[in-house]
């Protein structure tokens, strides 16, 4: 068994307990400080976040990276950057599902897959995970977008972008689920009302146990 954790950003990120046996995958800036031995890698999608970095605004070189392609295209254009921080980069994972196409727009595809989405898909398709536990991810169970990274980065969360956001994430994770029928994927959450149906492969623990 290859159990992976991935740890995401949301308000209830804190049910992840520290020492939980598995691999720990981070998105972005963790929520709480965690060590880099802990840590097998940050994962980070976004121009912005790669932007913040450049600036000095937050830093992460205390982790190991995984790439998708926006960084990889940053870095493209900014190769000064790219050679401050190659020994970051563990990988480069470029691959955007078809189903994270909507509305026939493909070149929203690599928006709509987002940093945890990403972490996931490689959890399960690079590092052959067979059970994946995931925290703080609560727009698959709340019309709740909020993350800590919003705390560093501003973003969109009002009502509109919020709905958009959430039903566009929901259909990912889904379709996501369904394409690994033989993972087991453990969502915590403080209820298990999750919005949408999903297959014996993924099982909802009801916590409310936090990280001290």
């Amino acid at each position: 068994m290859t159990v992976v954790n991935v740890l995401g950003n949301g308000d209830n990120a804190g049910l992840f307990q520290r020492g939980t046996p598995g691999k720990l995958l981070v998105c972005n800036m963790p929520p709480f400080e965690i060590t880099r031995r802990e840590v097998f890698a940050t994962v980070m999608v976004d121009f912005k976040m790669m932007k913040a970095l450049t600036e000095g605004r937050i830093k992460l070189d205390m982790y190991d990276w995984i790439l998708g392609n926006r960084p990889r295209q940053w870095m493209e254009m900014r190769p000064d950057f790219y050679l401050r921080y190659s020994r970051n980069i563990k990988g480069f994972y470029r691959h955007v599902p078809s189903y994270a196409v909507m509305n026939g727009e493909t070149h929203m595809a690599a928006t709509n897959f987002n940093c945890g989405h990403l972490a996931v898909h490689y959890a399960c398709n690079k590092m052959g995970a067979t059970e994946v536990n995931m925290y703080g991810f609560d727009a698959l169970f709340d019309m709740n977008i909020n993350s800590f990274t919003d705390l560093l980065l501003e973003s969109d969360r009002g009502a509109n972008n919020t709905h958009r956001l959430s039903t566009t994430w929901r259909k990912i994770w889904q379709s996501m689920f369904e394409e690994f029928p033989n993972v087991t994927f453990n969502l915590y959450h403080p209820h298990d009302k999750l919005k949408f149906p999903v297959k014996k492969n993924v099982q909802v623990i009801k916590t409310s146990k936090k990280t001290t």
